[in-house]
């Protein structure tokens, strides 16, 4: 079994294209390693959720959606760490740790992760794996509310998203264990 990086594309490259908006974080540095205090527990970290802030976004921007995909996961599918959804338009910032429940959302509910928690899990590739990229997506919204309630599946967000997208901001790092 070889265990060489393959080539996985940009997952967003097959969505409706958007514009892109600022994403910046004081815990994590675009293309560098995520630090081990956002790593998940199972591969020796803290699993505590990045600081994460927005701007630039499009006037008429209702709500926002946050999301920490992991496109290179050994599966058909990718793997899910983060959806924060219905976040108000005006919140433009998360503290660190903020992804810990639901109290560290104002206005906006978590969904369950790929690792079955509601809330954010942090980086876990596979032991030996190829580094992974993790993609913390801010999407901001044309409705205040998307729809799903708390008990839908990332990839039903995902479907909403498509549609009610007006802009996107990204932050990517990665990480090997």
């Amino acid at each position: 079994m070889s265990l060489e990086r393959p080539v996985v594309p940009d997952p967003y490259d097959f969505l409706p294209p958007r514009p892109w908006f600022s994403l910046r974080s004081d815990d994590l540095t675009e293309g560098a390693a995520m630090p081990m205090r956002h790593v998940h527990g199972s591969a020796g970290g803290a699993d505590v959720s990045p600081h994460l802030a927005w701007s630039g976004f499009p006037a008429g921007t209702e709500g926002f959606t946050i999301t920490c995909f992991d496109p290179d996961a050994p599966t058909a599918c990718g793997f899910w760490h983060w959806v924060a959804v219905d976040l108000p338009a005006s919140v433009t910032e998360l503290p660190g740790g903020a992804g810990a429940d639901d109290r560290g959302l104002p206005g906006g509910f978590h969904l369950e992760n790929d690792f079955g928690a509601r809330g954010y899990g942090g980086a876990a590739p596979p032991q030996g794996d190829h580094p992974h990229r993790y993609m913390f997506v801010v999407h901001a919204m044309d409705v205040p509310r998307l729809g799903p309630d708390a008990s839908a599946k990332p990839v039903h967000v995902g479907f909403h998203l498509a549609f009610h997208t007006l802009a996107r901001a990204r932050l990517t790092v990665h990480f090997q264990h």
